[in-house]
Order: structure tokens, then sequence, then C-alpha cells
């Protein structure tokens, strides 16, 4: 008589997954086409920002730029998580965006005040 044993059904299910492993093979890829020229009238170098990389104490400041104007600050804490700061509308007044938020804002009223 023949007894059941937990390492006979993982060798059995083991060798019958083999040929489903083998069939996952990456696909050929082709090379890109290289992208095409701007349009006449635009600088190649304006459409692209430039983003200066500093460090104020322990954080990591990203300044995000188009035409030499600012429009985006990434700060990356040393603990935490990163956020944004936004120029939304090109008036150099920038507000704090996390995108972890999710449009959800937190209710804050006032219950008790002494």
């Amino acid at each position: 008589m023949h007894t059941f044993r937990p390492r006979h059904l993982l060798l059995a299910l083991l060798l019958a997954s083999a040929p489903v492993f083998a069939q996952n093979e990456p696909p050929k890829l082709e090379p890109l086409p290289e992208p095409p020229p701007p349009p006449e009238g635009v600088d190649a170098d304006s459409v692209e920002p430039q983003v200066t990389i500093t460090k104020r104490g322990d954080d990591t400041m990203e300044e995000y730029r188009i035409g030499g104007q600012l429009y985006m600050i990434k700060v990356t804490p040393k603990l935490g998580k990163p956020y944004y700061l936004i120029d939304r509308k090109g008036t150099g007044v920038f507000a704090r965006y996390d995108p972890s938020d999710r449009g959800v804002s937190v209710p804050q009223w006032v219950i008790k005040q002494w």
C-alpha cells in the first residue's frame, strides 16, 4: 500500500507547472523610431523642463523650469514622503500638492475654543 506524502504532491505540482514557466519568454522587441522634430518656431530645449537638484539640510529639492520660469518644486525630505510645490497660475505663488491625497480634503471645524 502506498502512503500519501506532501512531498510527492509538491513534486507533482512542480513538474506539471514546468511547461507553463517555459512559455513565458519575453516578446521580441523592435527599436522605436526616432521622434519627429519639433514644429517650426519651437525651440527643442524649451519643450523639455530644466531640472535643478539642490540639497537644503537633509531635504532634496528638485526645481523644474520651462523657459527659465520655475513652475514646480519636488521636496524629498530625509524622513517622510516626497511632496510637490506647484505654481498653478504662473504667478509665483506655490501651493503644496501631495499626490497621495487623491483630492480628499479633511474637514477642519473648530469644535471648542477657549
